[in-house]
């Protein structure tokens, strides 16, 4: 049973950037002992500045719960390259499609988010956005903006630019 939950716990170290699906990109500030419940838990805690949030991690639970090491630049190069296919969006009703790209954006899967901004995306020829599709846009632009940052050692500014190219280039 130990070597099993060994087996199951993530190699994850203090100052590494991580993805957690409900919260996008955060960093690992320290690794801690704490007693819950009479059990002693190794935790991580993730550090979100974005969000201004810490977030205890069970280091035995980091992969079950979603937590991911930052995208390699293959599946940044794959996920740009979403951005510039053409928007698939479904004839069901909005309430729908709103909750399945919701599932996508806390996936934490950087492809499914990208789907996400592709198929949201307006451009400047065509109808404005309802309230809620520019509040789910934004919330996916955002956390591919954070990672793609994060990947690439560059600010945010210049991620979100990375991206606006890259949506200027998709298929009419």
């Amino acid at each position: 049973m130990a070597k099993r939950a060994q087996d199951k716990k993530a190699a994850f170290e203090v100052g590494q950037h991580v993805v957690y699906p409900a919260h996008g990109v955060g960093i690992i500030t320290g690794i801690e002992k704490e007693e819950v419940a009479g059990f002693e838990l190794e935790v991580y805690v993730v550090s979100f500045d974005q969000d201004k949030m810490i977030l205890r991690v069970p280091t035995m639970r980091a992969v079950d719960s979603g937590m991911r090491a930052l995208a390699g630049s293959k599946l940044v190069d794959d996920a740009l390259h979403t951005l510039t296919g053409r928007a698939r969006i479904k004839r069901t009703m909005w309430s729908r499609r709103a909750q399945e790209y919701e599932a996508k954006i806390n996936s934490g899967d950087l492809i499914s988010i990208a789907e996400v901004v592709r198929d949201l995306h307006r451009a400047e020829d065509q109808p404005e956005q309802s309230y809620s599709e520019r509040q789910l846009y934004e919330s996916a632009l955002d956390r591919m903006a954070r990672e793609l940052a994060a990947v690439e050692n560059i600010d945010r500014s210049a991620a979100m630019e990375k991206l606006t190219v890259s949506l200027s280039k998709k298929a009419a």
